[in-house]
Order: C-alpha cells, then sequence, then structure tokens
C-alpha cells in the first residue's frame, strides 16, 4: 500500500483591514475676544508690553508674546541691502569700521594657525591702533587696581584718544600721560585722589604727572572740580574701619572749620587727616598719626600742626550737645581729646 501523500492546505485569503477614519485636525483655529466677539476678529500684538490685546474693547487675551523681528532698525529702502550683525560691538575710542577677521587657533595656536594669525595681523593691522589698544589695556588695569568706577576709565581713555590724535604732548611718556589723564578723569568725575595715589599707582614721578597736568588742562580747557576734604573723609574712614557716625562727625567738622577758617591754607589733605584725627579720639575710638599718615598719604607732623588748631578751637567747631542727641553717646567729652 502506498502511503497517502498529504496535500498542502491553501493559507485563506487574509482580510482586508480596516482603517478607522482618522480626524483631520482644524489648523483654521481662531482666536476670538470673550467679551465682545467681533467677526473677524481684531486683535493686536504688543511687542513693547508682549501683551495680545483686543483692539475693540481692550481686554488683553495672552502675555508674554516673544518678538520675532529684527533687533535693529532697518533702512533698507534708503540704504539698499538690510543690514546684518556681523563682528564685535563698535568701539567709539578705536579708528576704522573695525571689521576684522579672526583667524581661529583650535590647533592651539601652533602650526598654520599662528603663521596665518601672525600675517593677517600685519598685513591688517591699523597704524597707531595697537598703541591705543595697549594704551587703553593699561588705563583699565590701573583703574580697576584703586578701585574706580568704568566711568572714570572711559574718560581717561577719552582724553588720552584726543591727546593721542591732537598731538598735545609730544616728547612726554605714554606713563606720564595716562597718569594725568587717570588724575583728570578723577577730578571730572568728582572721585578724590590725590597725586600720592596717582604717583603709587602709575610709578610716575609727581613732577611729571604735575606738568603733563598742567599742559592738558590749558590745552584742553577740561573742567576740574577742587579736591574738597568731604570727598576723601569717607574714604579714608574706610580704610580706618571707623563707623559711619564718625564719618559723618568728620565731615560736618570740616563743614565748620571751613565756615570759621581754623585751618585756612591747609591742604584737603591734611584737613580730613587731623579732623579724623580729633573725632576717632572723641569717640573713644583713637587712631594714631602714624595709621592716619599711612592712608592719607601724609606726615605725622602735618596732621599734629592741623590738629593744633582744631584742638584750640574745639568748643566753637563741636557742639557735644547736638553731637549726643544723634548718635546717643553719653561720654563724650573733650577730655577724650588728646593734648597736641
Amino acid at each position: 500500500m502506498t502511503a497517502a501523500i498529504p496535500f498542502p492546505l491553501r493559507d485563506p485569503q487574509p482580510a482586508k483591514e480596516q482603517t478607522p477614519t482618522q480626524i483631520q485636525p482644524n489648523l483654521n483655529v481662531k482666536l476670538l475676544c470673550p467679551d465682545c466677539k467681533t467677526q473677524p476678529p481684531h486683535i493686536i500684538e504688543e511687542f513693547a508690553s508682549g501683551d495680545l490685546v483686543c483692539g475693540d474693547c481692550g481686554l488683553v487675551l495672552g502675555d508674554r508674546i516673544i518678538d520675532t523681528r529684527s533687533e535693529w532698525r532697518t533702512f533698507a529702502n534708503d540704504e539698499g541691502d538690510d543690514p546684518s550683525r556681523v563682528g564685535a560691538a563698535a568701539n567709539p575710542l578705536l579708528d576704522g569700521n573695525q571689521l576684522d577677521t579672526v583667524i581661529s587657533r583650535r590647533d592651539g595656536g601652533s602650526g598654520a594657525a599662528k603663521d596665518l594669525n601672525k600675517v593677517h595681523g600685519r598685513a591688517t593691522a591699523v597704524k597707531g591702533e595697537r598703541n591705543l589698544v595697549q594704551a587703553y589695556k593699561e588705563i583699565s588695569a590701573m583703574c580697576d587696581a584703586i578701585h574706580l568706577s568704568k566711568l572714570v576709565s572711559d574718560t581717561a581713555k577719552q582724553l588720552y584718544k584726543r591727546v593721542e590724535d591732537e598731538k598735545l604732548l609730544r616728547g612726554k611718556s605714554s606713563d606720564a600721560i595716562i597718569a594725568a589723564c587717570i588724575f583728570i578723569a578723577c577730578r571730572q568725575e568728582k572721585v578724590g585722589r590725590t597725586f600720592r595715589e596717582i604717583c603709587a599707582l602709575t610709578r610716575v614721578p609727581k613732577k611729571e604727572i604735575g606738568r603733563c597736568y598742567k599742559a592738558l588742562q590749558s590745552k584742553l580747557q577740561t573742567n576740574t572740580s577742587v579736591m574738597n576734604s568731604e570727598d576723601l573723609m569717607s574714604r579714608f574712614c574706610s580704610n580706618l574701619s571707623l563707623p559711619i557716625y564718625v564719618q559723618k562727625t568728620g565731615v560736618d567738622l570740616v563743614k565748620r572749620a571751613k565756615e570759621l577758617g581754623t585751618l585756612a591754607g591747609k591742604s584737603p589733605i591734611s584737613v580730613a587727616a587731623a579732623c579724623i584725627y580729633l573725632v576717632s579720639a572723641l569717640y573713644r575710638m583713637p587712631k594714631s598719626t602714624k595709621d592716619i599718615a599711612t592712608v592719607a598719604g601724609v606726615s605725622e607732623v602735618t596732621i599734629k600742626n592741623a590738629y593744633k588748631y582744631l584742638y584750640n578751637e574745639k568748643k566753637t567747631l563741636i557742639d557735644l550737645e547736638a553731637m549726643k542727641g544723634k548718635t546717643n553717646a553719653s561720654d563724650l567729652s573733650f577730655d577724650n581729646l588728646p593734648s597736641p
């Protein structure tokens, strides 16, 4: 008997898949004002405040709207193509359009990038600009060293650029010109700095700074205010770690001494130092003449000579009853003052 050979069964035809009807989203979404419901809606985008406002009733429909427009004003009709933002911000203290190309140093500044950078720098270097950039760096570093504000630094840079453009101080060293510009900038912005402090900062002799200062003041006709003892008082007291009420009393004493002419002819530094010496002793926080002389930059003999005039007129200059009422200090007495 022969075995029956099984025949393969045919696969039944697969049933057609029934795809569910896909619901298309309605992309025509309209934003209506819930109050006036005007058709068509009158919606205004206020980019200044970042709000979405109904133009009919003024209802705010949304906030924090992002302004996608350009950040600069375009004058394509007047100047041709729209200006594009390329390069760093322009520096008004340098000449030229300043649209320079910088060679990348991704290889660590060695090899082809270093050579290209050197050749490109020689080809595109503006005459005199390298000296200006170096002088600006020195001015910024010096102003930061004695905690001067950016306003003083920018004023000194503008003065230096004017001196270089007009060739006002030919033959003078750049260090002396920088020192004089910083000193004039401090006077213009009413930031009290003495000649001694500028000399210690720039390491330029005092006579050289004085000559450059007088020459610039006459040629540039700058409006420099006279340094006051009140301006120096706050800085000296801060360096001596004296409280604020001692500083205020010292300022009042300086003003009173000027009104009466007690220290007429004395320099503002000597007046401020002597007043600090008297007031600190009056409040039982005595500072030695050596400490004050180190901060103020004057000699101890100068402080003692000015203090002698203040001590002789102490009852006229100082009202103890008024001071006790302001500071709630009952132990204030002239007996606390050291004899000159």
